[in-house]
């Protein structure tokens, strides 16, 4: 819509030409715009819906304003109808038809009664010329059609504003409704329901509320329009979608949780019989290291010896478990028990090995005690002195402590280091050997 010429003196014939041409066209394109807006998509829909809160407010002043707008519209086209009247009455028209011309184009000639204004509930112009006791108003053309584009502005703005939320949010939460309702399909058919599982819980909560968000959108679009910050262009601005996008959030993270219990669902029974063989080696492991315990108490004197604790009973209860929630299907249930069984069954397993290393600490440093004694025995027969006296009384010395049980260790430790040093010497060694020898085959002892 464009603005008329402000007012002035009166006009020539080729100036009230110019006007009527000009007059015409603008006349045209409101009519065209208003035939729009009439037409729009979104007005249409605004009056067949049941609309509440903001959006019924601004509707109610729309539909005034659009009201309003034909009135305006109508009378502008009554003082031009006129004018063309009264310039075709003559090809040259007098200076009386040029005065009333002069008054009708750039004057006050449209009158608009006080009710139509009065009723329509429309916003007031910002010249504040319309008001509920006012019984009529007095516009030139061109503040008129400043009035009509204000009016045109809000009207279009409301409607394309509440179209483009119906255009956008109310098929978007249909389709995630309607993955939602395959999804809870899917949590359904795994187990996971509402009140048994975190994810049932989620899905029943998301479901109450795209119903609710849907019902919002439709009734009141408005509340969920967000206006573009500096922007005057009618429509300027874009859905707000902060409800809608935290909700599909929401639905995917259900998504991946029943993805994973769908994974359980598929290699339970493989897991299973993985976590029974890890248990089964650590039974057979603690099995083994209190038996060995018995031969360390019997063979080794004078040294302290681990317990052993039992079976892990507590692990394969809950293995149990596991197997009876495979069996009934219920792999909500199944997918972390599992993942805690995985872990608590490495952890048993390797208790148990350190246990045993623990018991049989003792039998493996007799052991090593009784190979450097043998590689200090060799070393003196390559050297040819294995009939020394005092190396043969030492080497039997060692040899019966370490032979016999129950051993005492420490004193078999120091016999051994007894009979390295009398290597030693008589090889020519150095003296004050360490525990350790010197000889090429020596290897590190218990007291190191």
């Amino acid at each position: 819509m464009a603005d008329t010429d402000p007012a002035g003196p009166v006009m020539d014939r080729d100036e009230v030409d110019r006007a009527l041409a000009r007059l015409g066209a603008e006349h045209e394109a409101i009519e065209t715009s208003l035939l729009a807006l009439q037409d729009h998509a979104g007005r249409r829909l605004l009056e067949g819906a049941g609309l509440t809160g903001v959006t019924a407010e601004r509707w109610t002043s729309t539909e005034a304003a659009i009201t309003l707008l034909w009135t305006y519209f109508d009378a502008y086209t009554d003082v031009l109808r006129t004018a063309r009247e009264i310039r075709a009455r003559r090809r040259w028209s007098s200076r009386e038809d040029l005065a009333e011309l002069t008054e009708l184009l750039r004057g006050e000639p449209v009158t608009v009664a006080g009710s139509a204004a009065a009723t329509a509930n429309a916003p007031a112009p910002h010249g504040g010329q319309a008001g509920p006791g006012v019984l009529s108003e007095r516009w030139s053309l061109s503040a008129l059609v400043d009035r009509m584009n204000e009016l045109y502005a809000s009207s279009l703005d409301m409607v394309v504003a509440a179209d483009a939320v119906w255009s956008a949010l109310p098929a978007r939460i249909d389709l995630l409704s309607a993955e939602l309702r395959r999804t809870s399909r899917l949590a359904h058919s795994v187990g996971v329901r509402p009140g048994e599982h975190p994810a049932g819980d989620d899905l029943e909560r998301i479901t109450r509320t795209l119903k609710k968000l849907r019902e919002q959108v439709v009734s009141d679009p408005l509340a969920f329009w967000r206006p573009a910050e500096g922007s005057s262009a009618p429509g300027g601005g874009k859905p707000d979608t902060t409800v809608y996008d935290r909700e599909a959030r929401a639905l995917e993270d259900v998504r991946r949780e029943i993805d994973a219990v769908l994974a359980v669902r598929q290699d339970a029974e493989k897991r299973i019989v993985r976590l029974r063989d890890v248990l089964s080696r650590a039974d057979r492991t603690l099995a083994e290291a209190r038996t060995a315990r018995g031969e360390v108490l019997a063979k080794i004197a004078a040294t302290e010896v681990p317990v052993v604790s039992g079976p892990p009973t507590a692990l394969q209860e809950q293995l149990s478990t596991a197997a009876e929630y495979r069996r009934h299907a219920q792999w909500h249930r199944l997918s972390p028990l599992l993942e805690s069984l995985e872990q608590k069954a490495e952890d048993e397993l390797l208790r148990a090995r350190e246990s045993l290393t623990a018991v049989t600490a003792p039998l493996a440093v007799r052991a090593e005690l009784r190979g450097r004694l043998d590689a200090y025995r060799a070393k003196v027969t390559r050297h040819g002195l294995a009939e020394d006296p005092l190396l043969v009384e030492r080497y039997e010395k060692a040899r019966r402590m370490l032979w016999s049980a129950p051993c005492d260790l420490r004193a078999a430790e120091q016999a051994v280091l007894r009979y390295q040093q009398a290597v030693a010497e008589l090889l020519g060694a150095a003296p004050g050997v360490s525990g350790q020898g010197t000889g090429p085959d020596e290897r590190r002892g218990p007291g190191a």
